[in-house]
């Protein structure tokens, strides 16, 4: 199950950088804050997976919900002449390092447990 964020990311980028797409300037803060959130909802897939309670409702959902809900804030940031975008680049960049901290740390307790399957 450790697989599936890990090849939607892949495949993800892959897109992305495959196609020749520009972002209008006006819509980059959306797309960084919508960007953030997919990877935070990534990295916590891979965590709960590792920490097997991987639940694919849970995250596809959280995936579309943290993605619409950080464009929904950076658009009523704009709307308010407020830079309240940056409120959800502060959570969900702490929730990434947290998520990527704990991966390695079970990363980590697996390979000394079992050194020949790290994975």
């Amino acid at each position: 199950m450790i697989w599936i964020p890990v090849i939607g990311l892949m495949l993800g980028v892959f897109i992305g950088l495959s196609f020749n797409l520009t972002v209008p300037l006006q819509y980059s803060s959306y797309l960084s804050i919508a960007i953030l959130a997919a990877l935070d909802t990534v990295f916590g897939g891979i965590r709960a997976s590792l920490e097997r309670h991987f639940d694919s409702s849970v995250f596809i959902s959280g995936f579309f919900f943290n993605t619409l809900l950080a464009a929904l804030l950076a658009f009523i940031g704009v709307q308010l002449g407020v830079d309240l975008y940056l409120a959800a680049v502060f959570a969900f960049g702490v929730r990434l390092f947290n998520n990527i901290a704990a991966i390695r740390r079970l990363m980590v307790t697996r390979s000394r447990k079992h050194p020949e399957k790290t994975l």
